[in-house]
């Protein structure tokens, strides 16, 4: 190691190399450069830009032979030092480039530095309150409109143009225009921040009075918060119903009250303004938001919001996770168990897990909370990692709904052939419309229908692109790959033999909804899914309208199916609950049971007792017996057994490593290969499954293979993984990913 008198910046380079590099740090800028600013540094023949990981006074690298920074990128905010070391344990725990890793601190929008602040124009009196009296006294009669702007501009130190011709009751701003030019009004500029709660009203709430279960929860909570225990993490089982919001709500008052700051995380964009609108509230302009759903320069303002101290608590899909706060005291995790949590492309983190390791790095209190928490941090909370609280009870003591299995393969047989409706769901649906109740129908699948069959040679259509079907929607008239996007327009004749005996099977939320408008005309009906969700206020406008009243019939995905809260809704239909237990993946019970039980909290969280129906093919299947007899340690017990057999998690860990490219027979052999170097790495308790095709062999063009490594006393495994993925060469065309704690199999 060489020694320099100056100060040393070890920075990474936005060029996914994994590697840092030693820069010298000129005396003009040395006392504004620290770990997470972002600076230009001379690289190769070019300039690059680069975070500052650390800052050394020692170099592997002779200290002459170092370049000095170019300088600081001003326009670009630093990530603090906190957040670099998160980004840090990212890289190595999840095995992706340190480049990936702190990219994912910040939002694009932020990043890229081309968003500012928005300006507008203010106004200000430049006379004496006297010379501007004297001017509406003397000549207000000839000048109206002058008067009348002075008259505001008297009110007011700073005020926008279209506030000030508004509130004088002017419609024409030449008159504005000529007090500027006379001197008696003067122009300037202002920043202000983009609203997306511009055109929110809020009605303010205050505390309520917790049950008995929710007060000896928030008595746990609040000796974390107070440091009095071991665990800084608390895993909160609530049924659906049981108020797990307003302990949230009182746990982030017991923080603000210590001038700390909350990251509150939602696992869908649906969920977001509903969670915003509560927690607003509550705590009024504290609260900011980020989500995919605001525009950029939204996004960019609100992330400002935040790292510059003007608000106290974000709410917030997956990234929110982010939030650059420098005082954190409280990370709430709602419905902890969602896949959505887990990103897809690097880094693969998954936010529940990261959240914990951020509360742990800041000392913050984590609450993860769900109705049916996955079986990780149920296992944590048996071996005491966590602090287990548990809601039983629905407030107000309403009742959990009562769930009804119709056996469909006897609804076939007694009604001469499948329905999409089942009688007892069709009786149901009808008696909620006559007394002015609402229903929600769920079914995990969009479109119309699975599948485009020809009845006379066999034909099915498939996306020459992936190895699935496609996806008919009937509105635009196309078929769909739901994993590529390719569309096609739907034939009116065979492509193979030409006959237009075309058949579409299979069940999606379009065909439903078109069943249910033909079954009851007279009723309001909407849909919720990905294809109908297309604008920037979809998810409101929909909501706000069912949660008024004027929609009878909601029909959706999963992304209706938690955390919304609508007490008229009573009846919840779940027309093919076996859809997700088909899945190849050890986790498709678990998912069934998470799903059905999160659909079926939907119903009766009003004074009117609710009912779920179940519609299914396999009506004994555990997982659809122990949500309907709203068993979760039952369903945790069982499904135990076989993950502790098997190796699997959370028993476990799991790490999946999937190989891309088009050519298949490369691919293979080169995973062929790579299993058998790493074999060198592996001991008695990790277990190997594969190279071979994954369950979707092909995606976008391109092949998949994956090997599966699963066991225990994976951590020098996994960086020898790291190393290997990262800094060797593949073939050319070939791509190979690491998903560490992977949730999706396919």
């Amino acid at each position: 190691m060489y020694k320099s008198e100056k100060k040393i910046a070890r920075v990474i380079i936005n060029l996914s190399l994994d590697k840092t590099f030693d820069y010298l740090i000129p005396d003009n800028i040395v006392d504004e450069i620290h770990s997470g600013s972002q600076v230009v540094v001379p690289f190769g023949r070019s300039s690059r830009n680069g975070f500052v990981i650390s800052i050394e006074s020692k170099s592997e690298y002779p200290i002459e032979k170092l370049k000095y920074i170019d300088g600081i990128r001003e326009s670009h905010p630093r990530v603090t030092k906190a957040l670099m070391q998160l980004g840090k344990w990212m890289s190595e725990y999840y095995c992706c480039s340190q480049e990936h890793a702190i990219r994912a601190l910040l939002p694009g929008a932020v990043r890229s530095g081309k968003l500012k602040k928005k300006t507008v124009y203010i106004y200000y009196l430049k006379c004496t309150e006297a010379e501007a009296q004297e001017f509406i006294f003397t000549k207000g009669k000839r000048s109206k409109a002058k008067a009348a702007i002075l008259k505001v501009l008297l009110h007011h130190h700073g005020i926008s143009k279209d506030n000030l011709l508004n509130e004088a009751g002017v419609s024409s701003s030449s008159a504005l225009s000529e007090l500027v030019k006379s001197s008696l009004v003067e122009r300037g500029t202002k920043d202000v921040y983009r609203d997306p709660f511009a055109n929110v009203s809020i009605i303010p709430t205050k505390p309520q009075k917790p049950t008995v279960e929710q007060l000896s929860t928030l008595e746990k909570i609040k000796k974390v918060i107070n440091k009095e225990t071991v665990q800084h993490t608390i895993l909160l089982h609530g049924v659906t119903g049981s108020g797990k919001t307003e302990v949230y709500l009182q746990a982030i008052d017991m923080v603000l009250q210590k001038n700390q700051e909350t990251i509150v995380l939602v696992p869908e964009i649906a969920l977001t303004p509903q969670t915003t609108e509560r927690f607003r509230a509550r705590f009024g302009n504290m609260v900011s938001v980020l989500h995919s759903g605001l525009g950029d320069g939204e996004r960019y303002d609100e992330w400002m919001r935040i790292h510059e101290g003007k608000v106290k608590i974000v709410v917030g899909a997956r990234s929110a996770l982010f939030a650059p706060f420098r005082n954190l005291g409280l990370i709430v995790v709602d419905e902890e168990h969602e896949n959505s949590y887990k990103q897809d492309e690097a880094p693969r983190y998954h936010a529940r897990d990261v959240a914990v390791m951020r509360g742990y790095m800041e000392k913050a209190t984590v609450i993860l909370g769900s109705a049916t928490p996955s079986m990780e941090s149920v296992y944590n909370a048996e071996k005491k990692k966590y602090i287990l609280a548990e809601l039983t009870k629905r407030v107000d003591d309403f009742l959990m709904p009562e769930m009804r299995i119709v056996d469909m393969r006897d609804e076939a047989i007694e009604t001469g052939g499948a329905k999409i409706f089942s009688r007892e769901l069709a009786s149901e649906m009808y008696n909620r419309i006559t007394k002015g109740e609402q229903t929600i129908i769920f079914l995990n699948r969009r479109g119309f229908a699975t599948q485009m069959l020809c009845k006379q040679c066999g034909f099915v259509a498939e996306c020459s692109n992936c190895s699935i079907a496609y996806t008919f929607h009937r509105q635009r008239d196309c078929l769909t790959c739901h994993l590529c996007g390719s569309v096609l327009p739907a034939p009116k004749f065979c492509p193979q033999c030409g006959t237009d005996e075309i058949k579409y099977s299979g069940l999606g939320t379009e065909k439903i909804e078109a069943a249910a408008k033909k079954l009851f005309p007279r009723a309001k009906i909407a849909r919720m899914d990905s294809d109908t969700m297309t604008r920037k206020n979809s998810y409101e406008k929909v909501l706000n309208e069912f949660r008024s009243g004027r929609i009878d019939i909601l029909i959706g995905t999963q992304m209706i199916a938690k955390g919304l809260h609508f007490p008229n809704v009573t009846l919840v239909g779940i027309v093919y609950a076996d859809s997700s237990l088909h899945i190849p993946d050890f986790r498709a019970q678990e998912r069934t049971f998470q799903l059905l039980t999160q659909v079926s909290g939907r119903a009766g969280r009003g004074e009117i007792s609710g009912k779920v129906i179940v519609q299914t093919y396999t009506p004994f299947n555990p997982a659809v017996q122990y949500a309907v007899n709203h068993d979760f340690k039952g369903f945790y017990n069982e499904e135990m057994e076989i993950r502790q057999a098997l190796s699997y998690p959370p028993s476990g860990h799991l790490i999946v490593i999937l190989f891309r490219g088009e050519n298949q027979e490369i691919l293979k052999n080169y995973s062929d290969n790579f299993a058998i170097y790493m074999q060198q790495f592996l001991h008695e308790k990790i277990f190997v499954s594969g190279p071979a095709p994954a369950p979707t062999e092909k995606i976008k063009g391109k092949f998949r293979y994956q090997i599966i490594y699963r066991g225990f006393a994976l951590k020098i495994f996994r960086s020898k993984l790291r190393e290997y993925v990262l800094h060797s060469k593949h073939p050319q065309g070939v791509k190979v990913y690491i998903d560490v704690d992977a949730v999706s199999m396919t």
